[in-house]
């Protein structure tokens, strides 16, 4: 097994343990851990209150140290969203400098990062888009200008995204309900966490998943 696949197993295992108020992950039904399934769900008290946005999560073969991507899979206007749905958020922009952005080596992607870190960072800037420099050139300038139509747009899409919330899930209805309260987890001592060595173990209730990479699918075939 990759050591990208067990710190994967790790993240996976941990946010489903101990579910994070904002989103809802789960593995596609082949389970592979290089792609996630994703729930973005609208904050209360906010344009997106009581929203399910389906989205997925892919990440490369050198994870931690190059950072997934992420795309909406319905529509989602939004400034910081392509039309396609790629999200365009620095903390899942390539690490380092980027003059050409402007953007420093601390707002973009560092190993440190883990899912939930990017999944907070995206409920965050659904209710705070940067405008600066928009994915969506349309929904910035309507953000901006014309907000009360812009709000129009997102809540007929929020009405869409209710269909796909599922079944039993309890959609937060206050901001209490969306505060993150501190964890007890059995690793909780432990700095490496997130960083399982190749030969660490994976608990038999992972063993389904599918954890070989792309690459190491490309050497089976040869």
């Amino acid at each position: 097994m990759s050591s990208a696949a067990n710190i994967l197993l790790k993240q996976f295992k941990e946010l489903t343990s101990n579910p994070v108020p904002g989103f809802t992950v789960a593995l596609p039904n082949d389970g592979n851990v290089f792609e996630w399934d994703v729930g973005i769900i609208g904050a209360p008290s906010t344009i997106y209150e009581g929203g399910y946005f389906k989205a997925t999560l892919k990440f490369p073969n050198d994870y931690p140290y190059n950072p997934p991507t992420f795309k909406f899979n319905n529509e989602f206007y939004h400034p910081n969203v392509y039309p396609d749905g790629r999200l365009c958020i620095s903390i899942l922009h390539p690490p380092g400098d980027d003059p050409t952005s402007g953007e420093t080596a601390a707002e973009r992607w560092n190993p440190t990062q883990s899912v939930e870190s990017i999944l907070i960072s995206i409920v965050s800037l659904m209710g705070d888009p940067n405008c600066s420099s928009p994915a969506n050139v349309d929904a910035g300038v309507m953000y901006r200008k014309d907000r009360e139509s812009y709000n129009s747009i997102v809540r007929s899409q929020v009405e869409a995204s209710k269909k796909d919330i599922p079944e039993g899930l309890k959609i937060p209805t206050s901001t209490d309900d969306f505060v993150v309260h501190k964890r007890q987890t059995d690793d909780e001592h432990d700095e490496n966490f997130w960083y399982a060595s190749d030969g660490e173990d994976v608990d038999e209730d992972m063993e389904d998943y599918d954890v070989t990479s792309e690459e190491e699918d490309d050497e089976e075939d040869d």
